[in-house]
């Protein structure tokens, strides 16, 4: 069944009409009869002691009917997907504004809200760690017990010192990156449900369930199995709800009282609690020789995690691995920190670690090419790597790469092709336009070192439809259209025969989480897999019922038919004649499927998740205009150009790739959380920039496939790297409309302007 139909279609996506139409509901529209409401208390400093929790007279308040503190936490008392660090209910220390001292549940939100005003807490402060460079000093105070520096990681390859020595061109910079907003439009919510049994069901938008259900069950200290996680559909997540959230706060609540509990987070608690991106500061030494090879990079890169570790370890690796970009060095040496500060929260984001490290490096590739008088998207593709290159780390490129192939179609595209026309048209006097380039490689998967599977269900329903079940969370992103166009074309059936099943714990088997870029190539190759097996199954049942040997059954569009059998025989059975077949003779007409991800050649010892096999590609162009007055960049046209393999639904990816620059241009214009000891100061969207419609440039995809043989249809993944090098291709923009380089985003008027007043 190699014969694609439905994949490469622009299929539109299986959940749109629901969503445009209001009838989807999300978690935050959930209720149930009998229904509590559930509050959480967070701190009140950045960083305490807790001496005394008194929660008398909340208990006391009419219509509350529960007060949990860390005392009632009847398992583990902490979560985190790699070191458990972060309190489910803190007993003696505060890190955060955001740390949860204690849950009510209360029959109205309002009730709810009140008693947490009653709940009486005594606090000891603490010094307030609040600059990474100085808590990884020994005089700093403690945010953890054993020390502020969670993760370390360094990695040296070849003569260093001496690439530099022979250097015809050194550029060293120091580049800072803000803490950006994950901005989803549904808030951290949900509602949990308990039985007469005691079985929990947990409606809440996250992108991994079975590993929410795990988190949940060593908190409550109950057996898994008795644990229900339902995560589709969220209502947007962007790897700010791939940590818990407000899970282990329902079932807690639900177990105490017997009732259903909701709870949404305001913007503001959503704000102060929830996940950010690492901001970073990023020290970047890069050498090239006069030729334009590359030769030789040196970076270090300071992370801000916050108060617990969450993916921060992980970050800073892909950050580290991504530092050197799409690019031939053959001398490396790079270091990387992940600390703990008392500046809110950061974790997994779009991206996770590369944005940061990309802008820097891009800036560093633009300032070396205009150095040796070399048109930059030449000096890129001059040093790009291509297959079975040696990577920065080490690794061989044995799997598709797809750079050469975007710089080309960049090199074709009309604000490249036409920059010098379309920089010499500016809207007034005082404004100046400039086109930037920006290209990179983003891993896709967990990497070497750590589990890396999916698994899928197939079950031919009784009406001669496919049931598929994948884990992996419809967030936004569209992966369930992709799974039903890839199960469609290995069944030999309709889009519209396909019920997607995802996100659900008890109906699904694991396949991960929906992060890294992962869940279109391990979902689909798990889809395969199952889909053969659902084929030998569907052909016993065909050769028995037409009284024809198994070889000789077919499959085609729709059901199966016998290659050649006597004149006036059956020839053909359709799918629903299968299932009503099956099911007279009580058959479960259902198949699994498996698939383990195939890592690099080599991994990093000590290093877990680097490096990775498959990347997905891209290089992003933008056009911009400045006001040389106001120090305003106002995004015009942008072009971009991905490497998804095989693209399944170009419509998808098309989408993925407007919302990405959109996001990346937020990321090097407008976003940045103010955290000022440990005191946040952007709490909601009036004082926290996001793009709006308005701001959005008019955006040109242009899909370059270059098939990944390991893939599903030759499918690798692209929901990340749409977002990142849109980024340094904006700040290299301004840098050629104005001459002033950007080195600390966002690139805001107020800095933009100051900048320019310097270089005046």
């Amino acid at each position: 069944m190699d014969e694609s139909r439905w994949v490469g279609a622009r299929v539109a996506r299986i959940d749109a009409e629901d969503k445009v139409t209001g009838r989807l509901k999300f978690m935050s529209d959930l209720s149930f009869p009998d229904m509590l409401w559930g509050a959480v208390l967070r701190s009140a400093y950045p960083h305490a002691l807790i001496k005394k929790i008194d929660t008398s007279k909340a208990e006391a308040m009419d219509g509350v009917v529960a007060v949990l503190t860390h005392r009632d936490v009847p398992g583990l008392n902490g979560f985190g997907i790699v070191v458990p660090d972060q309190p489910v209910l803190c007993a003696d220390k505060v890190r955060y504004m955001g740390d949860a001292v204690a849950l009510v549940a209360a029959t109205t939100k309002e009730g709810a809200r009140e008693a947490l005003q009653a709940i009486d807490v005594e606090y000891e402060p603490l010094p307030v760690v609040d600059d990474p460079e100085e808590a990884m000093l020994e005089s700093s105070p403690r945010v953890h017990a054993d020390g502020n520096i969670h993760h370390h990681i360094k990695v040296e390859r070849g003569d260093v010192d001496a690439a530099f020595r022979d250097a015809a061109v050194v550029v060293e910079n120091t580049y800072y990156t803000p803490r950006q907003m994950h901005a989803f439009m549904e808030t951290e919510s949900g509602v949990a449900t308990i039985d007469e049994d005691g079985n929990i069901t947990v409606w809440c938008g996250s992108q991994h369930p079975f590993r929410d259900q795990l988190q949940i069950a060593r908190a409550l200290g109950m057996n898994p199995r008795k644990i229900q996680v339902v995560s589709t559909p969220a209502g947007g997540a962007f790897g700010g709800k791939d940590e818990i959230t407000v899970q282990i706060y329902l079932a807690l609540l639900a177990l105490r009282t017997g009732r259903p509990v909701k709870i949404v987070l305001s913007r503001e608690e959503s704000v102060v609690a929830g996940m950010k991106r690492h901001p970073m500061k990023i020290r970047m030494k890069t050498a090239a020789a006069a030729d334009g090879t590359l030769l030789a990079n040196e970076v270090r890169v300071v992370g801000d995690t916050g108060a617990y570790a969450s993916l921060g370890g992980p970050v800073v690796n892909l950050a580290i691995e991504h530092s050197c970009g799409v690019y031939r060095m053959p001398n490396v040496r790079l270091e990387g920190f992940c600390v703990y500060t008392n500046n809110g929260l950061a974790g997994a984001f779009r991206g996770f670690g590369a944005n940061q490290v990309v802008f820097a490096l891009e800036t560093q590739i633009d300032m070396i090419a205009e150095r040796l008088g070399m048109d930059k998207l030449e000096f890129r593709r001059k040093n790009a790597l291509r297959q079975g290159d040696v990577a920065a780390l080490g690794h061989t490129m044995t799997a598709s790469v797809g750079t050469i192939a975007t710089l080309d179609a960049a090199s074709r595209c009309e604000i490249w092709a036409r920059r010098e026309e379309l920089k010499a048209m500016p809207s007034a006097p005082h404004k100046k336009r400039g086109i930037g380039i920006a290209t990179e490689l983003h891993g896709c998967g967990l990497g070497v070192g750590l589990p890396d599977y999916g698994a899928a269900t197939i079950e031919l329903l009784p009406g001669g439809r496919f049931a598929v079940g994948v884990s992996c969370p419809e967030i936004g992103q569209g992966n369930t259209t992709a799974f039903a166009q890839m199960a469609a074309d290995s069944l030999g059936c309709s889009v519209g025969d396909i019920v997607m099943v995802s996100g659900d714990s008890r109906h699904t088997l694991d396949s991960g989480t929906s992060t890294a870029s992962r869940s279109v190539y391990t979902g689909g190759n798990a889809i395969r897999s199952a889909a053969a097996r659902m084929r030998e199954i569907l052909a016993d049942v065909a050769a028995e019922a037409l009284g024809a040997a198994r070889e000789e059954i077919a499959f085609g569009r729709g059901g199966v038919e016998v290659r050649s059998c006597p004149a006036g025989a059956a020839r053909r059975l359709s799918y629903r004649e299968i299932a009503r077949i099956g099911e007279g003779k009580g058959r479960h007409l259902k198949a699994e499927g498996d698939f383990i991800w195939p890592v690099a050649d080599r991994g990093l010892e000590g290093y877990f998740g680097l490096p990775h096999l498959i990347y997905s590609y891209i290089t992003q162009v933008a056009l911009v205009e400045v006001d040389t007055l106001t120090g305003e960049v106002e995004v015009l046209r942008a072009v971009s150009i991905p490497d998804p393999g095989r693209a399944i639904n170009p419509a998808g990816i098309e989408a993925q790739s407007e919302g990405g620059v959109v996001m990346g241009m937020g990321y090097a214009l407008m976003e940045d959380t103010v955290i000022e000891h440990g005191i946040t100061k952007t709490p909601n969207f009036s004082t926290y920039i996001i793009p709006t419609a308005l701001d959005a440039p008019e955006i040109e995809t242009i899909i370059v496939e270059e098939p990944e043989p390991s893939g599903p249809f030759g499918a690798k993944g692209i929901g990340e790297a749409v977002c990142v090098p849109i980024t340094p291709a904006i700040t290299n923009a301004i840098h050629d409309a104005t001459g002033v380089w950007i080195t600390h985003i966002p690139a805001t008027a107020e800095r933009v302007y100051m900048a320019l007043k310097e270089h005046a």
